[in-house]
């Protein structure tokens, strides 16, 4: 019984401490408020210590006992909530919140388990930013600077080496005093390579024709030859006869091809700190004999060279290192010493497709390599205009190409990498040069080559000169209509009435009648789609022809759908508007006592029953058994009763009427009957003697 009162009170004790442990920013929060699923997350307190609370918002809790934030918050909580009963508030976990800032790759605030180092803070960073000095790291702490090394650690693992960290600690990296005062991507080992030193009258400068020119830190009994391959050795420019050691202001010459014949070390000068080591290029006299012949442009090693009896084109190109990946081996060109200049076609003649021989060089020839035209440049700046080919409009790198007779207007289009998605490749357009200031337009359907293939023979052949146009499609006209003026009528089609969108749509011979009623966006709920009317206008005549859709749609027929063609307007009217838009011949009138009185379309599919629905049925006043279908036979009108109350004891479809397009239904009220009339006048003569005798008395 006695321990368990000591664990008791021991359990009393801490969480007694735990509950007077201020409060500090990063400190995870736990709220109990049931009912209220808002507080059912953790809360944790930002780098101002304000904790932000759902309905009361922001409230400073940075140095408060759990006690009083309990106190605070329930106070703040009380104008909102009344039930406040059960309300709890826990220290759910400590964090570290820290700042780290300087050479990282991601500066700022980061938030860390309460025993974290500063590698972890570094880490949550991002790590360490090329270019930071690791032996100078500092730790701000209430207006206290605390300095590290941080490489001490990296290398031995010693984590007594680094400084603890507090809540609101700033970590700083600074850069490393090799980087400059520029912002550049900073590569520790080339930049060491290039030059290691920190102070210049410490330090040895090396310059000229090495790979690695620097300035480096001076070493003990260092040589010139030390400096040299330091700096990554010469190059093949430099002239290493005539090396310079400036010390003291004053040039010391040496020829290091001298000591590299003798390995003399005397021929070397004394090297000190603040010493300049230069390394000139090399100054050739230019070559030139009786057998000299030039290698120009991109090749690995141009320059002049001593032809051989038996040397030809291909002895001279290997010997100057052969073209580079620049090269464009098409349009080599041979430089006679007369002035002739003859082109050569190395590419064409390696895949077969030049017949002869290689061009016979001779003494005092010149071969010239051109550089290959880059895409990204202006290609009119470097290729002649008898070997370019123009491509505009809709494709993904418009411009100006170099041309060769064997490639194809595939090989162009694929060139200026291919159509773009809004291309009307059906109508593509090459411009052909004719010669003496004439053009001529030739039309090609790519499309449907594309689509359908064909002989390869149709595509038209381009000849340097040409222009190959590919039109775009027209935008939306009911996004864009300044677009519409962009697309032909020629190539165009019209939809108006009820439909979505009506507008002018392109249109070629792969559409039909569905297509642009789709494009469109169909029919409207208004839409009287057994009367539409197509208004075809091509090759100077107008015809219109009708089209049911509604028997298209229960029979699928596609032999009903007109075939329609550029030019032509669709029309879709309204069901309401049949009186305005069709003869009387074609609808049938509906009269009297019905729900809606008017004209209605008619087809023989339909009898006198569907005509009463359409109209909306008869009124309770109808009489039912006195309909009048009123028709014209022969010229001369007739009429018929219609017993709707008997058909409808019997259902005999036999005794419908027949009703034809241009009748008329009558449909009499109740007003109309001799009863009607009867009763109508026996009550105003009651009414009337009534009257008189109320005024006698």
């Amino acid at each position: 019984m006695i321990p368990l009162i000591r664990i008791l009170i021991l359990l009393l004790f801490f969480s007694g401490n735990l509950w007077a442990e201020t409060l500090r920013p990063g400190d995870m929060i736990q709220i109990k408020l049931p009912g209220e699923s808002a507080f059912e997350q953790s809360f944790q307190l930002d780098q101002q210590g304000q904790l932000v609370l759902p309905e009361i918002g922001a409230i400073n809790l940075e140095g408060r006992s759990l006690s009083e934030a309990s106190a605070l918050l329930k106070n703040r909580l009380g104008s909102v909530y009344k039930d406040l009963s059960k309300f709890d508030i826990s220290l759910q976990e400590r964090r570290l919140s820290v700042t780290v800032l300087g050479y990282v790759k991601t500066p700022g605030a980061v938030d860390l388990p309460i025993h974290s180092n500063v590698q972890m803070a570094i880490n949550k960073a991002g790590g360490l930013a090329q270019g930071a000095q690791l032996n100078k790291l500092q730790i701000r702490r209430n207006n206290k600077l605390i300095e590290f090394d941080y490489k001490r650690y990296l290398d031995s693992g010693d984590p007594s080496s680094l400084p603890d960290l507090n809540p609101m600690d700033v970590i700083f990296v600074p850069a490393s005093p090799l980087i400059g005062n520029v912002q550049v991507d900073f590569d520790a080992r080339t930049l060491t390579a290039s030059g290691d030193a920190g102070k210049n009258g410490e330090s040895v400068k090396v310059f000229g024709e090495v790979h690695r020119p620097g300035t480096f830190a001076y070493k003990d009994k260092a040589s010139v030859m030390d400096l040299i391959m330091r700096a990554g050795g010469v190059t093949r420019y430099a002239g290493i006869e005539q090396i310079r050691v400036i010390h003291n202001g004053q040039p010391f010459p040496f020829n290091m091809r001298e000591y590299l014949d003798t390995g003399n070390p005397a021929l070397m000068p004394e090297i000190h700190q603040g010493d300049v080591i230069f390394i000139p290029q090399a100054t050739e006299q230019v070559q030139s004999g009786s057998r000299t012949v030039y290698v120009m442009g991109e090749v690995f090693k141009p320059g002049a060279m001593e032809m051989g009896e038996e040397s030809g084109f291909y002895d001279l190109l290997a010997t100057a290192g052969g073209p580079t990946r620049f090269a464009e081996t098409r349009q080599i060109r041979i430089i006679r010493a007369d002035g002739q200049v003859v082109p050569f076609d190395l590419q064409g003649y390696v895949d077969g497709q030049r017949r002869g021989h290689l061009p016979e060089i001779l003494p005092g020839d010149a071969i010239l390599v051109p550089e290959k035209t880059d895409m990204n440049e202006k290609s009119w700046l470097k290729v002649h205009p008898n070997r370019a080919v123009k491509i505009i409009g809709a494709v993904r790198r418009p411009g100006r190409y170099e041309w060769a007779s064997e490639m194809t207007m595939m090989d162009l289009i694929a060139h200026a990498g291919g159509p773009i998605a809004s291309a009307d490749t059906a109508h593509l357009q090459i411009l052909k040069n004719r010669g003496n200031g004439v053009t001529e337009s030739v039309s090609f359907d790519l499309k449907h080559f594309l689509d359908k293939g064909g002989d390869i023979r149709q595509i038209p052949r381009i000849h340097a000169g040409d222009t190959v146009v590919i039109p775009e499609l027209p935008k939306d006209p009911n996004d864009n209509r300044s677009q519409w003026v962009r697309q032909s009528s020629e190539r165009s089609i019209y939809i108006f009435g009820e439909v979505g969108a009506p507008g002018r749509y392109a249109f070629n011979n792969e559409l039909n009648f569905l297509d642009i009623l789709s494009a469109a966006q169909g029919p409207t709920g208004l839409a009287d789609l057994s009367s539409v009317r197509i208004t075809h206008r091509k090759q100077g005549k107008t015809e219109v022809s009708h089209l049911n859709l509604h028997n298209y749609f229960q029979t699928g027929d596609e032999t009903l759908l007109p075939t329609v063609k550029n030019e032509d307007v669709i029309f879709i009217p309204k069901r309401d508007r049949a009186w305005l838009e069709k003869p009387k011949e074609t609808v049938v009138r509906v009269l009297g006592a019905v729900a809606r009185p008017g004209r209605y379309s008619f087809d023989d599919n339909m009898t006198v029953l569907d005509l009463l629905a359409e109209a909306g049925g008869p009124l309770n006043s109808a009489l039912q058994d006195r309909i009048m279908v009123i028709n014209r036979i022969d010229g001369e009108a007739h009429s018929r009763l219609f017993d709707l109350v008997d058909f409808a004891k019997t259902g005999d479809y036999r005794d419908l009427p027949v009703i034809r397009s241009g009748d008329t239904l009558y449909v009499p009220g109740r007003e109309q009957s001799t009863w009607y009339r009867f009763v109508s006048t026996l009550q105003e003569s009651v009414t009337v003697i009534s009257f008189a005798t109320l005024v006698g008395l």
